[in-house]
């Protein structure tokens, strides 16, 4: 018997951090299945776990810092794979790196990424991807240690391995992202990729060549000491996830804590940014 689902259309504006959100808070509610869209988020749950309560504990739905409509249908049986594919198209780097889906044709380019998306976040579609990922390419890998923080499908680990780290850490706090980050690893051959769930608590008791955080603002903030305190001495740390009028904030919150600013990215009012400990 064909399995029914609601299905919820998210419009979000402003997009980011509103859709992770969304999703987050959705996932704990008992929605399975999510798909970003140019507009919002596309949300799905068995009709038998669903009621028309269900959003009722989403807080985000009531900020007044988002404007966020939804409406729902039900629908029958989804075939995610086919909705993969007619949503996620491969992201071409610099003509470097490409992140693509395991149904695209693979690319002649130096770097290929292929991942599963799923429910995660971090497919190189987003501004901030897409900027670290340039990032990453710049830079030199050989024989560093990595910090991945808030890693969703872990691209930009995947991309530090492939560049030669020697050793990654990949943490986030979603479970869904730990279970694609550790099956795109696999899928990418990144043996020196080790995955943990939570938040800076978890980050091992090591020194890192170079830190990446594309999470937001307000958690880069609180966890900027954490992060200079899991760097060696000359250290590279890349931040992202945080729109440009963000950027002194956190360029003086950097600077009080030894961390010099070296330069920035700008997409869509989107920033990742270069700090090094002095």
């Amino acid at each position: 018997m064909s399995q029914i689902y609601i299905e919820y259309t998210f419009t979000i504006s402003p997009l980011q951090p509103a859709s992770e959100i969304v999703i987050a808070e959705l996932g704990y509610a008992g929605f399975e299945s999510f798909i970003e869209t140019e507009t919002g988020v596309l949300a799905y749950i068995q009709k038998e776990e669903w009621n028309a309560e269900i959003l009722k504990d989403i807080h985000i739905l009531a900020s007044e810092e988002f404007e966020i409509a939804f409406q729902y249908k039900e629908i029958d049986q989804v075939n995610w794979n086919e909705e993969w594919e007619k949503n996620f198209e491969p992201i071409l780097v610099d003509d470097t790196c490409v992140v693509r889906a395991t149904f695209h044709k693979p690319f002649n380019v130096p770097y290929e990424i292929v991942i599963d998306p799923k429910m995660s976040f971090g497919t190189g579609h987003h501004e901030t991807t897409f900027m670290m990922l340039t990032y990453i390419l710049d830079l030199e890998f050989k024989g560093q240690t990595v910090l991945d923080m808030g890693c969703g499908t872990a691209v930009l680990a995947i991309l530090a391995a492939m560049k030669g780290a020697v050793n990654i850490d990949a943490i986030d706090i979603d479970d869904w992202c730990v279970e694609n980050s550790i099956e795109n690893i696999a899928r990418n051959n990144g043996t020196i990729i080790n995955v943990f769930q939570g938040d800076a608590r978890e980050i091992p008791k090591q020194k890192y060549n170079t830190v990446i955080a594309n999470i937001n603002r307000n958690i880069l903030l609180a966890d900027m000491q954490v992060y200079k305190e899991s760097m060696l001495e000359n250290a590279t740390l890349l931040l992202s996830g945080f729109y440009t009028e963000d950027l002194p904030v956190i360029k003086d919150c950097c600077n009080n804590l030894g961390l010099r600013f070296v330069d920035n990215k700008e997409k869509n009012n989107w920033v990742s940014a270069r700090f090094i400990l002095e």
